[in-house]
């Protein structure tokens, strides 16, 4: 099994083998990172890297995990942010029935429009 030096933020370098680091790929940008529990401390690291660096560690045998973000991320949003006030708007709206109603009956024909 393959030797593989990593620097960790408390202890410095340490030596791991390839069984105790994964590597994660975002499919969605393409963006990656290797991540191991140091062997001095147990403290969770994770480092970005390349994809020469992505390469040779996968090379080394180390595990890859894809994945990837939803699909909410990459949806288009409109109008301002929800601030505090709107969410105590929502929860008194939530307190009465007859108004949730009502604001729900407004959402669908809203969508019914599109």
């Amino acid at each position: 099994m393959t030797t593989i030096r990593a620097s960790c933020p408390s202890c410095g370098d340490v030596e791991l083998t390839s069984d105790k680091l994964t590597v994660r790929v975002c499919t969605t940008t393409d963006e990656g990172f290797y991540a191991f529990a140091c062997p001095t401390c147990g403290v969770a690291v994770r480092k970005p890297a390349e994809y020469r660096i992505i390469d040779i560690l996968l090379a080394s045998g180390v595990e890859l995990i894809e994945w990837s973000l939803p699909e909410e991320f990459l949806e288009t949003h409109e109008g301002l942010p929800i601030c505090h006030d709107d969410l105590i708007e929502w929860h008194a709206l939530l307190q009465n029935e007859n108004a949730f109603a009502a604001a729900l009956g407004m959402l669908m024909t809203e969508q019914d429009k599109r």
